[in-house]
Formats: structure tokens, C-alpha cells, sequence
């Protein structure tokens, strides 16, 4: 027999764990983003909920980028400590020694440490609620080689993903 279940804020599962980053005015950030998903095959599309209270939000509408890096489960701590802690009081990158390069096509930094990094421009964005949903045309991928199957395609078989389910 099914019952109702009476929280659908976290019964709605699995959803990828990822961290975010981007860069506005020279500043660079990361936060921990619970709601993502592919939206678009082709063009490549993905989309990210950010809560319009964080710090990143700003960062992310006016910059119209923004980079999103896999987690893998060795990533665990990073991850809780990015999605616990604000960029308003300090550099949590920095705080971490967390290591960034710049995007190739996107003003926004790649997590080093992150297998998939993918580079995304604003095309779109949505406010559901709590969330706005901004839209990104993946514009590249960068993914560590050791990952990259006969077809350059990434396989996610060899990644160890973050969940938190």
C-alpha cells in the first residue's frame, strides 16, 4: 500500500551533486548546487537552480556565465564546506587551497580538482520559487584524460560521483 508523502522537498531523487563557479569584477566564487539537470541534447544544455539570496546569484545573472564542475565522493568535504559557507565573509576557495584556471571560452574559473568542468553561457533563466533557474548553452567541456573513452566522450563509468541520496 502507498502512503502521501507529506515532504516533497527532498523526495524528489537522484539529482547530480555539483559545484557551480564563477567570476564577476575579477571576484571568483564556488557554491554547492543540489538542483541541476541536462535540458537540451542539442544544442548542449544544462540547467541550474541558484536561490537568489546567495552570494553567487549576482555573480552568475550579471556575468552571464558560469562553469559547472562533477564532484567526485573524494570531494565530499569541499563540497559540504561550499555549500555551508558564504563568499560574502571570505574567500572560500582560497580558504580551501582549492586549485582554478581559467575557462577557455567562458570568464568564469574551472575547478582543477573537478574531473568534468563544463563552460556555459546564459541563455536563458526561470524563477520556480525558491530557485531561479538559469539556462546555460554548454560551450565546452574539459574532462581529465584518463576519463575520455575511444569517441573523446567523456565515461562516467570511471567516475566515482558525489550523491547524496
Amino acid at each position: 500500500m502507498k502512503k502521501e508523502v507529506k515532504d516533497l522537498r527532498n523526495s524528489v531523487q537522484p539529482r547530480p551533486d555539483i559545484l557551480v563557479s564563477c567570476r564577476h569584477n575579477g571576484e571568483d566564487n564556488a557554491l554547492a548546487v543540489a538542483v541541476a539537470m541536462n535540458c537540451s541534447f542539442d544544442p548542449p544544455m544544462v540547467a541550474v537552480g541558484i536561490v537568489p539570496s546567495r552570494y553567487s546569484y549576482n555573480m552568475i545573472k550579471e556575468s552571464g556565465v558560469f562553469v559547472v564542475n562533477l564532484v567526485t565522493e573524494s570531494m565530499r568535504e569541499q563540497y559540504a564546506y561550499l555549500g555551508s559557507k558564504s563568499r560574502r565573509d571570505f574567500d572560500k576557495l582560497k580558504e580551501l587551497g582549492m586549485e582554478t584556471v581559467d575557462g577557455t571560452v567562458v570568464d568564469a574559473p574551472l575547478l582543477v580538482d573537478c574531473p568534468v568542468n563544463a563552460e556555459c553561457t546564459i541563455v536563458d533563466s526561470i524563477e520556480t520559487g525558491s530557485h531561479v533557474l538559469f539556462i546555460g548553452k554548454v560551450e565546452c567541456i574539459h574532462a581529465d584524460e584518463e576519463l575520455l573513452n575511444e569517441n573523446g566522450g567523456v565515461d562516467y563509468k570511471k567516475i566515482d560521483l558525489l550523491k547524496f541520496i
